[in-house]
């Protein structure tokens, strides 16, 4: 596909880009030090301008400012993680999921009920009640139990389990080996031993949700655990239970969520943070990698550390704690002057 025609699919896209120097045809997207001849590469972070000097992709695209090699054709666009999705999805597209029908050696229980086009590959387990809409995709090793609602084009990678009664929105996306509607930790004290409470809610996922790999989400003791709309999960995610996630989050690979939590809309939650049980963290909340969250968290609040505490703060302290050594040298070299000092008077 030529620039040209690339960058035509950018704007109707709502981004303003624009070609500069020759319009090249490109097969492909790869990265600056990988591309190659027919490959499209791209710079939206500043670190990355020295390997734009020696890149050998056919183009690139950069943002404002940005002063590519001589003769290196270029799509400026103001928002180059954007442009180059947009080429993504464009000269790549999606994944394609192998194509099963309904295989005969999948296990349909007879009062399951599964939309249209059902694409289920042997091995896979669809429970007693479940419901699944049109054009979902189930891949090997997946077991769906009981009373499962599944809504309209769900894929569930390999070995996926739902627990019985769970809910899923449309669109859903749930990567190898994740578990959703486990038992949570739900144990009662007596007599220096524990007792199950039986965890008796479900797990509800919204619309447009994608779970990573190695992810667990809880059934809640009573009521459901929720997930909204738009959610999205990097791999090895914990979420307690009765815990409920607003639309449009952001968890990266590693966090753990205690249960009884409230997040509010379009929260990011760096690598390995933590989140302490029954905390509310409000709408636009940033969380850097980490961070051990043990209070509320205030609406639009960036917080880093642990205990998490506001970010220029925890910027302070990281810094005082560099310091550190240096500091304490000095104070044994004042207190051994303080004792010189002393020595002298006593005389």
């Amino acid at each position: 596909m030529r620039l040209s025609q690339l960058c035509a699919v950018m704007v109707e896209n709502g981004l303003k880009a624009t070609v500069e120097g020759e319009d090249r045809v490109v097969t492909g997207v790869n990265t600056l030090d990988d591309a190659g001849g027919g490959d499209l590469s791209f710079v939206s972070n500043p670190k990355y301008l020295r390997a734009l000097q020696s890149t050998s992709a056919a183009a690139v695209v950069v943002g404002d400012g940005v002063t590519p090699p001589n003769g290196l054709p270029i799509i400026r666009c103001a928002d180059p993680y954007a442009a180059v999705t947009v080429a993504i999805v464009v000269l790549h597209g999606y994944r394609k999921h192998p194509q099963w029908g309904l295989s005969d050696r999948a296990f349909i229980h007879p009062t399951a009920k599964l939309g249209a086009d059902p694409n289920v590959a042997g091995g896979a387990t669809i429970a007693a009640k479940v419901t699944m809409g049109d054009h979902c995709t189930v891949y090997p090793g997946c077991y769906v139990a009981d009373g499962v609602r599944i809504g309209h084009g769900c894929t569930l990678y390999p070995n996926v389990v739902i627990y019985d009664h769970c809910v899923l929105g449309d669109r859903v996306t749930i990567h190898a080996g994740s578990v959703i509607g486990e038992d949570g930790l739900g144990y009662a004290p007596r007599d220096k031993k524990w007792f199950k409470i039986p965890q008796i809610g479900r797990a509800v996922l919204g619309d447009d949700v994608e779970i990573g790999a190695n992810c667990t989400i809880d059934r809640a003791t009573l009521g459901q655990t929720e997930i909204g709309d738009g959610t999205k999960f990097g791999n090895l995610i914990v979420i307690g239970h009765g815990t409920k996630i607003g639309a449009d989050c952001l968890f990266v690979g590693q966090v753990g969520v205690a249960g009884s939590v409230t997040v509010g809309r379009h929260v990011t939650l760096a690598g390995q943070v933590g989140v302490a049980g029954h905390l509310t963290i409000g709408d636009g909340v940033r969380a850097g990698g980490r961070a051990g969250i043990s209070g509320d968290v205030e609406p639009g609040a960036e917080v880093l550390g642990s205990p998490a505490v506001p970010i220029e703060r925890a910027k302070r302290s990281f810094f005082a704690l560099q310091k550190l050594p240096e500091w304490i040298q000095r104070i044994k070299d004042l207190e051994r002057e303080v004792a010189a000092l002393r020595e002298k008077l006593g005389e």
